[in-house]
């Protein structure tokens, strides 16, 4: 990582309050999403200089990890509607070469899909080794949307002695080790919860209504979803505090202010991939005299 944009002991200082690794007692309300970690408004360019910085940063990084090639990276987005999920995706992820990325979006699942565990159709898409996978959702919503909305879980079929008071607990387990054995592997696991108020996802859901160009963005679903709030601040609450691990911590990202929200993501990413001690394989004796025989050839071709 570039000293010019900041050491790693101040990045780490600045990521603290947000990088959940233990998430016993964790409480939302202790995490304001109007949070801008001491940067005032007036420093909001400051903010994007930063975030520029580090998009450059990732991009030399994503080279140097699919040429290690012993490292695969998982970003994962839980949020509310109108957190900025795909604008902060776009925003950390724009100087990365689009064949090292695969970003995958789940909506509701499929019939194909409620025929398998829970888990199988992320799973399925997990990024190979020397490449960055990006969840936009992810197997969470299986602890989120499900346990908010409990007829969904009809819908899966599950033997009914399975069905206990436990569920989502048990779920949380899975996931739990799932991640565990993906770290032991070589996957890098980072989760993002953009923590938006519910004020701001109404004026963000009232400024997608009045532009004719985001009208696409809106359904009364997502109006009637803010009738849930509570409920589902609930179940984000628990699912951290369940999940939350030091091979895969969550990040309560405060999401109000689209300019921070970016720059902590990108700050984890940085950070994250930083300590991976990514490096271009070594080139052996042999291989130093095979490009030197290219190169030979290639200064005696005739123009």
């Amino acid at each position: 990582m570039p000293e010019a944009m900041i050491t790693p002991k101040q990045l780490r200082k600045f990521l603290a309050p947000y990088r959940i690794t233990d998430g016993k007692g964790l409480r939302l309300k202790d995490h304001g999403p109007h949070d801008t970690g001491g940067l005032a408004s007036q420093e909001k360019q400051k903010a994007k200089d930063l975030l520029a910085r580090g998009v450059d940063w990732l991009a030399d990084a994503q080279g140097r990890l699919y040429a290690d090639d012993r490292w695969s990276v998982l970003l994962i987005f839980q949020a509310m509607d109108a957190a900025g999920k795909d604008g902060t995706i776009k925003h950390v992820m724009s100087g990365v070469n689009p064949q090292g990325v695969q970003v995958v979006s789940f909506k509701a699942p499929s019939a194909e899909e409620l025929d398998h565990d829970f888990m199988w159709r992320c799973l399925k898409v997990l990024p190979e080794r020397g490449r960055i996978g990006i969840f936009n959702r992810s197997w969470y919503e299986e602890v989120l949307v499900v346990r908010v909305h409990e007829a969904l879980l009809a819908r899966q079929r599950i033997p009914a002695e399975l069905v206990t008071r436990r569920i989502w607990a048990e779920r949380c387990e899975d996931i739990v080790n799932i991640e565990r054995y993906l770290a032991r592997n070589g996957c890098l696991i980072l989760k993002f919860f953009l923590n938006l108020s519910r004020g701001e996802q109404k004026k963000r859901f009232l400024e997608r209504l009045d532009n004719p160009d985001k009208h696409w963005k809106f359904s009364t679903a997502d109006a009637r979803e803010r009738g849930h709030w509570s409920a589902y601040m609930d179940a984000y609450e628990s699912m951290i505090r369940r999940t939350a691990t030091e091979h895969a911590p969550w990040y309560v990202v405060p999401a109000d202010n689209k300019w921070f929200s970016r720059l902590v993501v990108a700050a984890a990413v940085v950070d994250a991939l930083a300590g991976l001690d990514l490096r271009y394989p070594d080139v052996g004796p042999e291989k130093l005299k095979e490009l030197a025989e290219a190169k030979r050839m290639l200064q005696q071709e005739e123009d």
